[in-house]
């Protein structure tokens, strides 16, 4: 995908702030240091436009990254930060909540998960939940440059099976590093657009 603009749109505490586009919108969801903000880097070939933090739970907002002025990239805040407080993790329910239910623009999640670990409690929760909302997704799992690549196919098998996924080509692994399956995420994302 040649990219020819970005521009953040919007950064959104609540729901009042959502930009008001007619943009498809392609949400990235993922714990907490997962990735998100360096994937969104890659996706866009810029270094540092999506704020990335080595300090978890840090994007505390939803992002709105618009793509050639015809898509919207939607960066999630974090999920499952242990030093979150009650507080913090009810309002990023009550938040992730209404995206999900009202937000008619949104046409698919990518769910990032990284590949050298099993899904936790909270990966399978999100999922269920993106799955109960009844959103189209892709599994990311992401650092893939991490392991070797025979590592990587049991590694995409555990988390198959510890999502109860049937189809293992929603399950794309991904490396910002090497770019490994950038055009594939772009081809996944432009086909959830058109949908």
């Amino acid at each position: 995908m040649i990219i020819k603009s970005v521009e953040l749109m919007m950064t959104a505490g609540n729901a009042s702030q959502y930009p008001d586009t007619v943009f498809p919108e392609i949400a990235f969801a993922g714990r907490s240091n997962v990735g998100k903000s360096t994937l969104l880097n890659t996706l866009i070939n810029r270094k540092n436009y999506a704020r990335t933090s080595g300090q978890p739970g840090k994007t505390q907002t939803i992002n709105f990254y618009a793509v050639n002025e015809s898509n919207m990239l939607v960066d999630l805040p974090g999920y499952g930060y242990a030093k979150a407080s009650k507080r913090e993790r009810e309002r990023w329910g009550r938040l992730m909540e209404s995206f999900l239910l009202n937000r008619k623009q949104l046409k698919g999640i990518m769910l990032l998960i990284d590949i050298r670990h099993v899904p936790g409690q909270n990966d399978v929760d999100m999922f269920r939940w993106i799955t109960h909302f009844g959103c189209d997704y892709y599994i990311l799992a992401t650092k893939a440059d991490k392991i070797s690549r025979g590592k990587r196919q049991k590694n995409i098998a555990d988390i198959k099976k510890t999502l109860g996924l049937t189809d293992s080509n929603k399950i794309i692994p991904f490396s910002s590093i090497n770019k490994l399956n950038r055009e594939l995420v772009w081809e996944k994302i432009l086909e959830l657009s058109n949908k």
